[in-house]
């Protein structure tokens, strides 16, 4: 296919997720769609991506993805990301806390010939989101460099 078919593939996948349209991932991902990078419990082809999203959306039901940059030529998008939303549900264990996130992120995908995602790469900032809902601490200043165990002045 088109670079412009490739792209309007992504940017359905990307109006999937904002409306909670996870079924169309069917038509988005390819059967045998490799990700390179799942999450902890995804499981395989559209129907991994379909499970994640929805447990992302039910933790964050107000979930948006906003593209805040991409690049594309005749057989891979790559985008950078900003995901924003609400923790009105259970997330990573942690229970709904009513605050709100914004985290950065990156994604690859590889085209097949029927502009179907056949491959996908990416991280998202998972450490952010955490801190975000309050489940883990923020990393101690960097300006006194840690101690090395045996070092003498």
């Amino acid at each position: 296919m088109s670079k412009d078919a490739n792209v309007a593939t992504a940017k359905k996948m990307g109006e999937a997720i904002n409306e909670g349209r996870l079924e169309e991932f069917h038509h988005i991902f390819a059967a045998d769609v490799v990700d390179h990078d799942p999450a902890p419990d995804q499981g395989e082809g559209p129907e991994g991506f379909i499970s994640f999203f929805t447990q992302f959306r039910r933790a964050f039901p107000d979930l948006k993805i906003a593209v805040e940059h991409m690049v594309a030529d005749e057989d891979n998008v790559a985008i950078a990301y900003t995901v924003t939303g609400t923790q009105e549900g259970p997330f990573q264990g942690i229970p709904a806390t009513g605050k709100k996130i914004k985290a950065r992120g990156m994604q690859i995908a590889k085209f097949d010939s029927d502009a179907r995602i056949k491959e996908r790469w990416g991280s998202s900032d998972e450490l952010g989101i955490m801190q975000q809902i309050g489940a883990s601490k923020p990393a101690t200043s960097l300006d006194q460099p840690p101690a090395i165990s045996g070092a003498t002045a």
